[in-house]
């Protein structure tokens, strides 16, 4: 694989038209060519319907054609490097022929089962997933991450209703945080840009502020606040009753809303709050897991147990869908029953499909034996310092980092804290592009706050590669002052 980055690349859009057919002539008939990037690029126009993107935005999109280790080549041979890995699951890249072979095997073997039954791969994904999480975990497999935390919700409710408290069904969410397109997860999701236009939604969800120690919500400042926005999980948990909350959901880290990382001992404390009050915590790793963190997951960062995990996208590197909620044994007890009701009555024809987890034992196998969770963590610590000199620019108001996750928020200038318009956003975004390298940021989140940079590389990086990311991103910032 080329390591040589630096070469100047531009984007798919506004290429060349290639016609598609010669014109015939008397002597020579008509000669059919491959589709030209415009030629798919026009199908799409007519076919495909894209999320999360403008109508306008989403006529000229990318015609991705192959990956190779990091590298993405578009349909008219421009390469990128992903800062972003893909939709920030592709932990190992884009050409892991193990992961390929894993699939083969699988599917010549026996490719398709439901776990109304069960079948080995299974089993053996979830005693894995059992020892990366360091605990004992009954598991149940889906597709998404959305899926997963709409399991997690469920089972959440129907613990309660099964252990003798049924007026337990309210959950509490954080403004900012993402938790899925489905009915009780995007209720359950802080971002209301995302619910507009789809509600009512699922009732009995509640949030509280978010730890955001920059924009603090409650006027303190980092180190002397007491941990405000921890605490505020009390007094709602009191107001509302607390014989009627089941379960507080989280991230770690609000990835896709910011990158916003929680000061030290907020986990903890929502973790005491908790079982002060029989509420259970549900730990959405989606993103922040498999490595992400430097740590198996997330929630090792801060020394906490969750009653429940939610995972997904890293699980496979982005290979095949799956996903799983990871429920401590314990609470599986209630669930023991046979009366008419008394089983987990939620059934997914996909999930925890075999090839998907023979993709996920092999996905695990790799990164332990490459040792890559140790690897992002290094790469996590180097991308906090190359960063730390953009703290002195005029349009950077705040640098977050959770392992080998990073975000940094754009302002129009650093005394006001005044969100940077999109158009300086989309300078640095597409700056980048034009040099080889795609970087994210935070999209219909919250209105007028969408202003945040955001990177979650491949921990498959070579060194010349995190050079190149790294020099790109800074200068990127760096030409706007």
């Amino acid at each position: 694989m080329s390591t040589d980055s630096h070469e100047s690349v531009h984007p798919a859009a506004g290429a060349a038209e290639v016609s598609v057919t010669q014109s015939a002539t008397a002597d020579a008939p008509a000669t059919t060519h491959a589709p030209s990037p415009s030629d798919w690029i026009e199908k799409d126009r007519q076919y495909v319907w894209h999320g999360l993107v403008p109508y306008t935005a989403s006529q000229n999109p990318m015609v991705v054609s192959r990956g190779d280790g990091a590298w993405l080549t578009d349909e008219a041979g421009n390469r990128y490097l992903d800062g972003m890995s893909g939709l920030w699951c592709a932990n190992l890249g884009y050409s892991e022929k193990r992961l390929a072979d894993a699939a083969y095997a699988q599917m010549t073997e026996m490719p398709y089962y439901p776990l109304s039954q069960t079948h080995k791969p299974a089993i053996r994904l979830a005693e894995k997933l059992n020892e990366w999480l360091r605990g004992d975990y009954r598991v149940f497999f889906s597709n998404s991450g959305s899926e997963a935390n709409e399991v997690a919700i469920k089972i959440a409710r129907q613990y309660h209703q099964q252990n003798g408290e049924p007026s337990r069904w309210k959950v509490i969410g954080r403004y900012r945080g993402y938790h899925g397109n489905t009915s009780a997860a995007l209720a359950a999701t802080g971002q209301f840009m995302r619910k507009y236009k789809y509600e009512p939604l699922a009732p009995g969800f509640l949030h509280v502020p978010p730890p955001d120690c920059y924009r603090c919500p409650f006027g303190q400042q980092p180190g002397s606040c007491n941990l405000a926005c921890a605490n505020y999980y009390e007094q709602v948990i009191n107001w509302e009753i607390p014989e009627t909350v089941a379960a507080v959901i989280l991230e770690p880290v609000i990835s896709g809303g910011g990158i916003l990382t929680p000061p030290e001992g907020y986990l903890r404390r929502v973790r005491e709050i908790c079982n002060r009050y029989g509420v259970l915590l549900i730990v959405d790793e989606v993103i922040c897991g498999f490595g992400r963190s430097g740590e198996n997951f997330g929630h090792h960062n801060f020394g906490v147990q969750p009653d429940i995990v939610t995972m997904a996208k890293g699980i496979t590197s982005g290979y095949m869908p799956l996903a799983a909620t990871a429920v401590r044994a314990e609470l599986f007890d209630p669930f023991r029953d046979d009366s008419e009701y008394g089983h987990f009555r939620h059934v997914t024809t996909f999930g925890g499909n075999p090839t998907a987890c023979a993709v996920a034992l092999e996905t695990l196998a790799i990164m332990e034996e490459r040792g890559l969770v140790a690897r992002a963590k290094v790469l996590g610590e180097r991308l906090r310092q190359r960063l730390s000199v953009l703290r002195d620019c005029p349009n950077v108001g705040d640098i977050r980092h959770f392992g080998f996750l990073a975000g940094i928020e754009m302002v129009a200038d650093q005394a006001s804290k005044t969100p940077a318009p999109p158009a300086m956003l989309a300078e640095v975004i597409t700056w980048c592009k034009q040099r080889g390298l795609l970087i994210g940021k935070n999209s219909d989140s919250v209105r007028g706050y969408n202003n945040i940079l955001q990177l979650c590389p491949p921990f498959i990086l070579t060194d010349d590669e995190f050079d190149f990311l790294a020099d790109t991103v800074v200068e990127a910032v760096q030409r706007l002052g």
